[in-house]
């Protein structure tokens, strides 16, 4: 036993239009050249089928929601990921009877559909004002065991928060993946939030000892709103972080691009035991992270 795992990690970053097909295309282009420089697992962008709408609140905004069975973006992506034999993690807008999710299906290197995540921690905020259309995720953090690694994959603001990090490693996630649509904020157009939203992401990989894998699209959108015009210019500043949280590589903020790293799974395995962090772990004494106040009631 030779004591290694090798995978080969990507992220794409590009900017959208507001047309399905042009973006689908896009993203299939770039997961191709991706594949071209090894990657074994491709994460796409956050909504990458179109503008980030929860700039506005608009009712016709809902018709972009589709079913999760039978999503033409999901069985294209199934066809990709079968031809080429990568996994690809696919983000989209989800119809579930009454409820709506921000979702992601998991689709492996032999086109398998592997299941599904709903987005856990839904933002309300100038120019993200995700409430309007998204219920809260109901299916839990959880893991997918690919061909390549077991992974473990949450959206966007998910990834401000380290329980939902340190919970998917608990469940055995090798490594953790971060689609995103992150900008500039319409109230404050001096605020970049990019250095604060990479450091947090850089300290799960790091709290966690696992390789880590970041999102983000680019370029400037407009949307019409119920009070004129909204617009974000996203920023970009994708990632891939290492175990101890160092960058390893990183895009700019207006570029498209392709990142792309390689990481030893199996002597990560080793640093992580080693390590000490899981070994330490006191559970009986966090129950006041089940509380929202800190206030643990009297049993």
């Amino acid at each position: 036993m030779d004591g290694s795992r090798m995978v080969t990690v990507s992220a794409l970053q590009f900017a959208c239009s507001d047309d399905i097909n042009t973006n689908v295309d896009k993203a299939e282009r770039l997961v191709r050249d991706a594949h071209k420089k090894g990657a074994n697992i491709i994460l796409i962008q956050e909504l990458f089928e179109g503008y980030y709408f929860c700039q506005a609140q608009r009712e016709d905004f809902f018709l972009r929601a589709k079913p999760y069975k039978e999503h033409p973006t999901i069985i294209r992506m199934q066809k990709l990921a079968k031809e080429l034999g990568v996994v690809i993690p696919v983000s989209f807008f989800e119809e579930a009877n009454n409820a709506h999710y921000n979702s992601i299906a998991i689709i492996d290197a032999d086109g398998t559909d592997l299941g599904l995540y709903r987005k856990s921690h839904i933002p309300d905020g100038p120019g993200y004002q995700e409430k309007f259309y998204f219920n809260p995720g109901d299916t839990g953090f959880k893991v997918f065991q690919t061909k390549f690694a077991k992974i473990g994959v949450a959206i966007c603001w998910d990834q401000w928060f380290p329980e939902a990090a340190r919970a998917m490693v608990l469940q055995g996630a090798e490594i953790l993946f971060y689609p995103t649509a992150i900008g500039s904020e319409p109230q404050d157009q001096v605020l970049d939030s990019s250095d604060h939203w990479k450091r947090v992401m850089q300290g799960h990989a790091g709290a966690n000892v696992v390789p880590l894998v970041a999102s983000n699209r680019i370029g400037k959108e407009i949307i019409k709103t119920e009070h004129g015009d909204s617009a974000i210019t996203f920023y970009g500043n994708s990632f891939i972080a290492g175990p101890t949280g160092e960058i390893v590589a990183s895009a700019n903020a207006v570029d498209e691009d392709i990142l792309v790293a390689e990481f030893d799974l199996d002597k990560i395995k080793l640093k992580r035991q080693s390590w000490g962090v899981f070994r330490d772990r006191r559970p009986e004494l966090y129950k006041v992270l089940l509380t929202l106040d800190g206030q643990i009631p009297p049993s």
